[in-house]
């Protein structure tokens, strides 16, 4: 498949001001030779890589010209797939963009699948996996964190811990293999104790590694985060003052939502996948009924619940109700409309019923206590634990579960090795975790796994 030449719309379909159509392989700039003219009339062929050149694009088969372009040349390897490349900067419009690509693959490229750009630039070396996995992540970025934390995945911090961790690994099979092959020496015990301590070292960062890898989780994809209570206790206007904007609708009404509201808040820099939930009430009425179930359900999948509760009221046999529902979650407790109830009093009898939820006194009319549920919230993913800036934040599932199986063959080999078992039944766990690393950086990785990861890119990445 690296011998054809593939094209695609590398910009979201729609009305704006560019679009590109991108093309890399073997044949590009054949291709962008039978299409472009140039306005200028220079011969961009001969003028070298990275340059862009004025001109149209133009149909041979009658000479009509399909659109105005700059057209962007690229010579291998300097190029992100280390192929040719040629890029047609159009105008973007859905026509245009459709047309010249059309032309593009009659003229000898094929549509690009998903992800197979970034793909070409893992197969020849540009990328390795990791890094490869990280462009998706700048894409879908959602808080300036959260890209600082996919930036350093391309830039490959994660990778060249890897690779270190790799090194090691090779240094201690060496030694145990010496210790195999020359017992004559009399070396074997001086060498296990070596490497009950070298394998102690290596598992303690593995151990921190996986300990933060659910800060990086939450970094690159949310915390699921819903906000629950009982009609009219101040949900939506909850919603609307971590948005800071209106978006779900505000009334003396109850019931008023009635459908699942979901967006995304920057809490503290930590991306906060935020939904507001009907009120949690028996109702008669058939579509606020089917709200309130779907609310239940996402209560269950939540990663963080917000209870909502009403200063001016006091608790409510409903809001027992809710309560209940979140048992054994984790989740913050809100006494809201503190402006006008008392606030306190209502906050010591809920601490008494839920006294393994933090319980804040808020009013969202007049903001109070605003600030302090951001800070319960971040408290709550960070779990007053420090991250470690010389480690490398992982992000990933698939990562973590490398680590994770990495760091039960070295338990293995710690526990051979303080039993005085075999060496070669070391050997070969040392040899597996080593191996196991490689699947992050791709260097040992199935092309199943491979097929999966680039699955999830859109055409033209």
């Amino acid at each position: 498949m690296l011998n054809d030449t593939i094209a695609a719309i590398a910009t979201p379909l729609g009305e704006g001001a560019i679009g590109i159509v991108r093309v890399s392989g073997p044949d590009a700039i054949d291709i962008a030779s039978k299409l472009f003219v140039s306005r200028t009339g220079v011969d961009w062929r001969r003028q070298g890589s990275h340059r862009l050149f004025y001109g149209l694009v133009v149909d041979p088969a009658n000479g009509q010209p399909v659109d105005e372009v700059l057209l962007g040349v690229m010579y291998a390897p300097r190029t992100f797939t280390r192929e040719d490349v040629v890029e047609f900067n159009c105008h973007g419009g859905i026509v245009p963009l459709r047309r010249t690509l059309e032309l593009v693959l009659q003229h000898g490229a094929r549509l690009a699948e998903p992800g197979e750009f970034t793909r070409r630039a893992f197969l020849n070396g540009r990328l390795d996996l990791a890094q490869a996995e990280s462009i998706l992540d700048i894409i879908r970025a959602k808080t300036e964190a959260g890209l600082q934390v996919a930036m350093s995945l391309l830039a490959g911090e994660l990778s060249s811990w890897v690779h270190a961790f790799q090194d090691q690994l090779l240094g201690l099979v060496a030694q145990v293999e010496a210790s195999i092959d020359f017992p004559e020496e009399g070396i074997e015990e001086a060498t296990r104790e070596e490497l009950i301590q070298a394998v102690r070292t290596i598992i303690d960062q593995l151990e921190e590694l996986l300990r933060q890898a659910r800060y990086g989780k939450v970094y690159r994809e949310g915390l699921r985060t819903v906000i629950v209570g009982r009609p009219n206790v101040g949900k939506s206007s909850l919603l609307n003052s971590l948005l800071r904007e209106k978006r779900a609708i505000v009334t003396e009404i109850p019931g008023t939502t009635r459908d699942i509201i979901e967006e995304v808040v920057n809490v503290r820099g930590i991306p906060i996948r935020l939904a507001d939930t009907a009120g949690l009430r028996k109702t008669d009425d058939v579509v606020e009924r089917i709200g309130v179930e779907r609310s239940r359900e996402l209560v269950k999948m939540a990663d963080l619940v917000l209870v909502v509760l009403d200063a001016s009221t006091g608790l409510t046999d409903e809001d027992r109700s809710v309560l209940e529902l979140v048992r054994g979650q984790k989740g913050i407790i809100l006494v809201n409309k503190s402006d006008i109830g008392d606030g306190q009093a209502l906050a010591r009898e809920v601490e008494r019923l839920a006294p393994d939820k933090p319980v804040k006194v808020i009013s969202v009319k007049t903001g109070e206590g605003l600030g302090q549920v951001e800070e319960a919230i971040e408290q709550m993913v960070l779990g007053g634990q420090a991250i470690a800036s010389e480690l490398p934040l992982v992000s990933h599932v698939r990562h973590k579960q490398v680590l994770a199986r990495c760091h039960e063959h070295l338990q293995e080999v710690q526990r051979a090795l303080c039993a005085g078992e075999n060496l070669d039944l070391v050997a070969i766990d040392l040899r597996a975790a080593w191996e196991v690393l490689g699947e992050i950086t791709g260097t040992t990785v199935a092309e199943d796994i491979v097929d999966r990861i680039f699955r999830d890119f859109c055409i033209g990445k």
